[in-house]
């Protein structure tokens, strides 16, 4: 077997991330060896591979569906926006440069189509299966001559194309066929059919539009996944919930001890890898929010400065809305702050950054005995030592360098007294590590929390890919599934008018 298929969507947002590693850990589980792949992702959420390259976390958590080591050629080219009409662009694991949207595709983007096909050529090589995933719509036609992830990669690769769409925004017939009837005919022939995410109600109801989308396109629909709570996991295309809304949508069980412990995470300018919070909120009896005011600091028993792209400017928007100086009166007070990666750079002494803003010294919040400099390479790494007695792994995307000057040594920064920073992202995945961390918060807030025992986060994130496997076995038709990722789009499948524009 040789397999392949594209999952687009007919907006961002639609579910091709975990339909794509859904349908990853149902081969898997059908003893295929599969590999996922997205030759062009933008995201601010990235991770590094062992080999120490870069790749957005929906590939990585994709390659975890498909148990296999993820690798830079899974996702081949990444941006991570810097502000509104910029992007460093990363190919192939490494940053290669800032450029703007119009230059990018002006004729960078282009150029690269050799690069990722190149990548989806060594996959295909190596597996059985390699399920794609595409980026907004395939049917973005002004977009459409530079295409390199959508009907650009399919054309180039010969792909099935397998459109899904999210029937809880509404419109999502109209969708289908728009985006099938906005397609040149070369791109229409590879549109195999339709995949409705989101469902909720009775699927009778959805039939009989089903056999008329069937009638209109010539195409079929090949499942509705019904609607589920807590399955968005890793995504790239910005918060998956509301800025004050909580991190988990699932149920979270009760707290082991008497009290609930409160963690209020800074939704600092891009923000990137939230993810890190994702095991916090996994614990029984944690409450994990965002927050953009200093009076949403006051009962926080943590508080949490994530990473992001743009650590000065990070800084700036602290001290625009007063959020400064409510994290500094909690570190005189001795109430726990967590600084990680960029967060933890801006709680230091000063910033010297002639890279990222530009913007030279600039004073950090003096809470941290630390002194950043901003260093054209970017540090791309897997650490992994001990902390709190227990074992601790991470991983590292930053371009500031951390000189600790004093303080006691936390991972690879520094704490004093209840303020923590360290570079190192994924670092509350390790379970032991976690447990004693959150006890030495609760201690620090005068809280009765009592850490579960027995939460492995690992195995919840299992227990989420095993779902979203499940969703395809038994919503889809695996059959048909199986037929097009092994010989392609049906032959013979309608044009429908107008196409693309000339």
């Amino acid at each position: 077997m040789n397999g392949g298929l594209l999952v687009a969507g007919t907006t961002s947002d639609a579910g091709k991330s975990v339909v794509t590693a859904g349908i990853c850990r149902w081969l898997v589980r059908q003893g295929v060896k599969v590999a996922p792949f997205k030759a062009q992702n933008m995201s601010l959420n990235s991770f590094v591979t062992r080999e120490g390259a870069e790749i957005g976390r929906a590939q990585a958590m994709q390659a975890q569906a498909c148990r296999v080591e993820p690798t830079a050629h899974m996702n081949p080219v990444l941006l991570k926006p810097g502000g509104e009409r910029s992007s460093q662009v990363v190919l192939l694991g490494k940053p290669v440069g800032e450029m703007s949207a119009r230059g990018y595709h002006g004729g960078r983007q282009e150029r690269l189509l050799d690069t990722v096909l190149d990548s989806l050529a060594e996959l295909r090589a190596t597996y059985d299966a390699v399920i794609c995933e595409g980026a907004g719509s395939p049917a973005e036609i002004n977009l459409r001559r530079t295409d390199i992830v959508n009907m650009g990669i399919a054309r180039g690769a010969g792909l099935p194309v397998l459109v899904v769409g999210d029937i809880d925004r509404g419109g999502v017939f109209a969708s289908f066929f728009g985006t099938v009837a906005l397609l040149a005919p070369g791109d229409q022939a590879l549109v195999a059919g339709f995949l409705v995410n989101k469902f909720r109600g009775d699927v009778s109801l959805l039939e009989p539009g089903l056999e008329m989308l069937h009638g209109l396109t010539g195409r079929r629909t090949y499942g509705v996944l019904p609607f589920r709570h807590g399955l968005g996991i890793d995504e790239e295309d910005g918060l998956r919930v509301s800025l004050r809304g909580t991190v988990r949508e699932s149920v979270v069980a009760p707290p082991v001890g008497e009290d609930v412990l409160r963690v209020a995470v800074c939704a600092v300018p891009l923000m990137s890898n939230f993810t890190d919070v994702d095991a916090l909120a996994a614990e029984p009896g944690v409450v994990v929010r965002f927050a953009d005011r200093p009076e949403e600091l006051a009962d926080a028993d943590l508080v949490i400065v994530p990473g992001t792209r743009g650590t000065v400017r990070a800084l700036e928007w602290l001290r625009e809305r007063g959020l400064a100086d409510a994290i500094t009166r909690r570190a005189a007070e001795g109430r726990p702050v967590l600084g990680i990666c960029g967060g933890f750079q801006l709680l230091g002494e000063h910033i010297e950054d002639d890279v990222e803003s530009r913007a030279g010294h600039v004073d950090g919040l003096g809470l941290l005995p630390v002194r950043v400099r901003f260093d054209r390479e970017k540090t791309l790494t897997r650490p992994a030592g001990e902390a709190l007695g227990e074992r601790v792994e991470g991983y590292e995307i930053h371009h500031g360098v951390a000189e600790v000057v004093a303080g006691e040594p936390f991972l690879d920064g520094c704490r004093v007294g209840q303020t923590w920073g360290t570079h190192w992202h994924g670092s509350l995945e390790s379970d032991g590590f976690r447990r004693a961390f959150l006890r030495e918060v609760a201690a620090a807030a005068g809280r009765r929390f009592v850490p579960a025992p027995d939460t492995s986060f690992a195995a919840l994130r299992e227990e989420q890919l095993d779902r979203l496997g499940d969703l395809i076995e038994h919503h889809a038709d695996t059959d048909a599934l199986w037929r097009l990722i092994e010989s392609g789009a049906p032959q013979g499948l309608p044009f429908i008018p107008p196409g693309a524009p000339a």
